[in-house]
């Protein structure tokens, strides 16, 4: 899973990338608000690290123009102002979390996997599609309790589809997410990717939308 991180703090930067790092997350990181997404548009952004004290504008008015262009993503507010007026400015702004610096970073990472959670519609960290489970946080994934031995693209694959389950992600959005860091995956490497993975979960679990993408179901 795929981070923006807005924070001017170098220190606390690189910490927390190389803490996301460690746990399987990547992120990118910028430093100004004026760096920052005009709209969160982006489909590899799977959530939104957003200090609100930064050099050049506040983070409070980041969340509110996300927010009204109608973005979804997950936001979880990372500052050192602790004052009830700004944590219910936060949260009641849309943001789905709202952390108190300084923090334990491990802290910080459990509340991101929960929010994500969450925002797949998952109540615990393994997360379960019909007799298909996936857990996140080990790489791993079973199909009615057996392992399943898949490459690091297409337990990706899987992940990314799991997060929207009986929705219809675009192969758009798939090219983006598999590779947030790097160049956008090919159509046609998709392509291949989805039917390896028919064959290891079986070919009805994910359903192909002409035009448009592919959808993980029960």
């Amino acid at each position: 899973m795929h981070l923006l991180m807005i924070e001017d703090d170098l220190d606390l930067g690189r910490a927390l990338q190389q803490a996301l790092k460690a746990e399987g997350l990547t992120s990118q990181w910028l430093r100004r608000a004026a760096d920052a997404p005009l709209r969160l548009d982006d489909p590899s952004i799977d959530c939104v690290l957003l200090d609100l004290s930064l050099p050049d504008g506040s983070g409070f008015e980041l969340l509110a123009r996300w927010r009204r262009a109608g973005s979804g993503v997950p936001i979880v507010i990372i500052t050192a102002r602790s004052a009830l007026e700004d944590r219910l400015l936060g949260l009641d702004g849309g943001a789905d979390d709202f952390v108190i610096k300084p923090f334990a970073t491990a802290e910080l990472v459990s509340r991101i996997r929960a929010v994500l959670r969450r925002y797949a519609q998952q109540a615990c960290e393994v997360w379960t599609v019909g007799d298909l489970q996936i857990e996140p946080r080990r790489h791993r994934a079973s199909l009615g309790g057996e392992p399943l031995e898949l490459s690091p693209r297409e337990y990706r694959l899987l992940l990314e589809l799991s997060r929207e389950a009986g929705a219809v992600v675009p192969k758009g959005a798939l090219s983006q997410r598999l590779e947030p860091l790097g160049d956008p995956v090919e159509f046609g490497a998709i392509e291949v990717h989805v039917s390896n993975l028919r064959r290891k979960i079986g070919a009805q679990r994910i359903q192909t939308v002409r035009g448009v993408g592919y959808m993980l179901t029960a």
